[in-house]
């Protein structure tokens, strides 16, 4: 396990490859939905053609919609955030797949480059940033589907798991 990983448990399953399922139709645990998110970042054409770029606010996309779950594609121009944020009851994996995004918890500030994947609890407060000076896109699924994004002023968030990319 990493020695900055949010996890406190004896063991990180998604940091053993081998544990880490291929994509299912219909994936139903945290792993196939990882494994979802990796497939769906390597078939660059699935994706790539649909990204758009607002300056005005994050541009996003839902991507595919199966039983219990959702996948949406998210642009963020240089400056753009989510502001501090959970997602209600539902759990999920944040992909980066172009560029690099800054995740900020209560726990610290985390860069993400392209290919780092973040799973998450229902009730993980997160804010999500570009700080960089270049556009980032991101692959978000939520299940089940997000029904609420409740905004917060301070931070009290579970733990996430960082997914080492393949």
């Amino acid at each position: 396990m990493n020695s900055d990983s949010d996890l406190q448990i004896a063991g990180d399953i998604l940091e053993v490859q081998h544990l880490l399922q291929p994509a299912r139709e219909h994936p139903s645990t945290v792993s196939e939905f990882v494994g979802l998110a990796r497939s769906i970042a390597a078939d660059r054409a699935q994706w790539a053609g649909l990204v758009q770029y607002d300056s005005a606010s994050r541009w996003y996309h839902r991507l595919h919609q199966g039983p219990g779950y959702e996948v949406w594609l998210l642009s963020w121009v240089p400056g753009q955030g989510s502001g501090l944020h959970d997602h209600g009851l539902s759990a999920g994996v944040l992909t980066v797949l172009e560029g690099e995004l800054t995740e900020r918890t209560e726990r610290g500030t985390r860069a993400l480059g392209a290919g780092a994947q973040r799973a998450f609890a229902p009730g993980y407060v997160h804010e999500v940033v570009n700080d960089s000076l270049e556009p980032a896109v991101s692959l978000h699924i939520y299940y089940p589907g997000l029904t609420e994004m409740p905004m917060h002023a301070t931070q009290s968030a579970p733990t996430a798991v960082d997914v080492v990319p393949a």
